[in-house]
């Protein structure tokens, strides 16, 4: 029996939790900047063979252009993935859990007031 070179080499397997670490930190290069008391962006990345979809959550300012935030976020996440991983990236999903404002930023407690 032949050696068969293809075989010979092996295969390179990504998890999928260094790809969400990589659409993570490709979401932070994306934005502005995080608000203050806000979070840094979360992701989780389904894999399926050489193809990847991401989910983005993250919080952002206000006010700002919301739009045009989140197309930038899923510009670089989709190329940073790309790049990096060799994967396809078919989907970017942004949710944007929360908005921060300056404006409303609060220095009591929340609750109830008497």
């Amino acid at each position: 029996m032949a050696a068969d070179p293809v075989r010979d080499r092996g295969a390179t397997t990504i998890a999928d939790r260094v790809v969400a670490k990589i659409a993570s930190q490709a979401a932070r290069e994306a934005l502005e900047a995080v608000p203050e008391g806000g979070s840094a962006p979360h992701t989780s990345v389904v894999v399926h063979r050489d193809v990847a979809r991401v989910s983005v959550s993250l919080e952002l300012a206000y006010p700002s252009d919301i739009g045009r935030q989140c197309g930038a976020v899923r510009g670089r996440v989709r190329s940073r993935v790309e790049d990096l991983v060799g994967m396809e990236v078919h989907e970017v999903a942004v949710h944007v859990e929360r908005l921060h404002s300056t404006l409303t930023h609060q220095t009591t407690p929340r609750g109830r007031l008497s």
